[in-house]
């Protein structure tokens, strides 16, 4: 098939060399930047969000949107911040639509964030992009524990397919599942978009626990807590509890909280060494999503009345400046509860 990945950062790069090589489909992939476009053409590798890895001459790197308008999948793999910019340009890019409308593009959202200024999920920018450019197009987003380096090299992965087209959804899971990349469907948008919004942030506090020296306890504990919060937040905003136990929430915060591999994670590991947000922010490329979106979260969950410790603390660290280790010690220190109260 011809599948289209909008964002040539490291996971965007990924999926385009897994789905183009073991998943045997032409794949063009688009870059921001024309220089990195025509360096991933002659290299035939990203040096910059992904050098380790070769890409297969199934994928096509290109900086033309227009390239992409004939993608029978679009995969847009940009940072939350600029997925809108991105959609209206690859809207302006493509030719008139028919009278009818023409066939309806279905477009798969691998960000995992929301908009920090509208609190938009990507499901609901698109939506809002879409009829602004008076085009059609079938929503699906893709999540779940996949660290970009592992899936370039074919690392048995997992992820869940979600869309409230359950016809898409199905279409999406059959099309892309390759041997080495299992594929779930789910209806349930809100819960897979908030699920792979907020683990993020949690994974940043992860770091911070691991950085401070505090232990497997402590680990474990702010996992749990952790997905308690996402799940009040999912919950809230009507997603389905059972997508809470499922990859695109549990399945990518142990991942996140856990692997080495993980910007957040190590962006609580450099704020546990003292460094400021601009140090960390400031030296790479590389986007840790739940920077943004932990003002995002707390946002979301002031609206709704919804108690997100963790998050919060991390608001105030990240923003405040206040002490990574103060904040352990009041979350340890608040009111007791039971556990079972959601």
């Amino acid at each position: 098939m011809r599948v289209g990945v909008l964002g040539a950062g490291s996971f965007g790069t990924a999926l385009a060399i897994h789905l183009g090589g073991v998943g045997a489909h032409r794949v063009t992939l688009w870059a921001r930047k024309p220089e990195l476009a025509r360096q991933m053409a002659e290299d035939r590798v990203n040096t910059e969000y992904l050098p380790d890895v070769e890409i297969p001459l199934g994928v096509y790197p290109t900086a033309d949107l227009k390239a992409l308008a004939d993608s029978d999948f679009l995969l847009v793999a940009v940072p939350s911040h600029g997925f809108r910019a991105v959609l209206r340009d690859f809207f302006a890019a493509l030719p008139p639509a028919p009278e009818d409308g023409g066939r309806p593009l279905p477009l798969i959202s691998a960000t995992k964030g929301i908009e920090t200024e509208t609190l938009a999920r990507m499901s609901q920018v698109t939506a809002e992009e879409a009829k602004a450019a008076g085009r059609a197009v079938r929503f699906a987003t893709l999540s779940g524990p996949t660290f970009a380096a592992e899936l370039a090299r074919n690392v048995p992965s997992a992820a869940v397919v979600a869309s409230e087209d359950d016809e898409l959804a199905t279409e999406v899971r059959e099309a892309l599942a390759t041997r080495a990349l299992r594929l779930y469907s789910s209806p349930d948008v809100v819960g897979v978009e908030l699920g792979g919004t907020v683990k993020n942030v949690i994974a940043i506090a992860a770091g911070a626990v691991s950085g401070l020296g505090l232990g497997h306890n402590t680990l474990a504990a702010l996992i749990t807590r952790g997905l308690h919060e996402i799940a009040r937040l999912g919950i809230a905003y009507g997603g389905q509890p059972q997508t809470f136990a499922g990859l695109a929430a549990l399945g990518d915060l142990v991942l996140t909280c856990t692997g080495g591999l993980s910007r957040n994670r190590s962006a609580g590991l450099a704020l546990a060494a003292g460094k400021t947000l601009e140090q960390i922010t400031g030296g790479t490329s590389m986007v840790a999503e739940g920077i943004r979106n932990s003002l995002a979260a707390a946002r979301l969950a002031a609206q709704k009345n919804v108690e997100m410790p963790i998050t919060q603390q991390m608001v105030a660290v990240l923003y405040e400046g206040k002490d990574a280790r103060r904040a352990v010690e009041e979350l340890m220190t608040r009111e007791l509860k039971s556990e079972m109260e959601l």
